[in-house]
């Protein structure tokens, strides 16, 4: 099933499944068997059970839905403190070395904004706020271009040539002509 952007369940969504947990409570209350159930509404057995347990809990307000999930946000003014604490790079963070991922990402956020996120949410707000994947936009200044013409020309086509060649040969472990 394919979510609209920004992930979670649509408001329909919602209503459909909660449609099938009220009928699933309807048959709970005539004492039909969990399996006979699960294969008729086209539910796992284990999802019947779920809702059985919080039917004899709560009776059929159990089933009814919750809403949508809320999930931690990342307000302006917090993206805002976290763009800088990324200007300081990895190592000011602890970091061994100076490549942001998006793990070192949320775990910065976590540490300076106490807002926990999954990875692909961090990855979400990134690109939210035009961060990508990509190559810095400025080479470092240490970069030679002549040294690097020079080593595409001369060093690379060594190197990429340095495999063996392919012969013909046999994958088992036994040599033609041994015994």
């Amino acid at each position: 099933m394919r979510y609209p952007e920004g992930g979670g369940l649509t408001a329909e969504r919602r209503a459909f499944r909660e449609g099938i947990r009220l009928k699933a409570g309807e048959r709970f209350a005539a004492g039909e068997k969990t399996a006979v159930i699960a294969k008729d509404l086209r539910v796992s057995v284990r999802s019947v059970e779920r809702w059985r347990r919080a039917w004899r809990e709560s009776g059929m307000e159990a089933l009814r839905s919750a809403g949508p999930a809320n999930s931690p946000t990342v307000t302006d003014s917090q993206f805002a403190v976290l763009e800088d604490e990324l200007g300081k790079g990895p190592s000011a963070h602890g970091f061994e070395d100076e490549r942001w991922t998006l793990a070192r990402v949320q775990t910065v956020i976590r540490r300076r904004l106490r807002v926990s996120l999954s990875v692909a949410t961090v990855w979400r707000l990134l690109k939210l706020h035009g961060w990508s994947w990509q190559a810095p936009a400025r080479r470092a200044l240490e970069r030679d271009e002549r040294a690097v013409e020079l080593w595409k020309k001369e060093v690379w086509p060594r190197v990429k040539a340095s495999r063996r060649p392919m012969v013909a040969g046999s994958s088992s472990r036994t040599r033609p002509g041994s015994p």
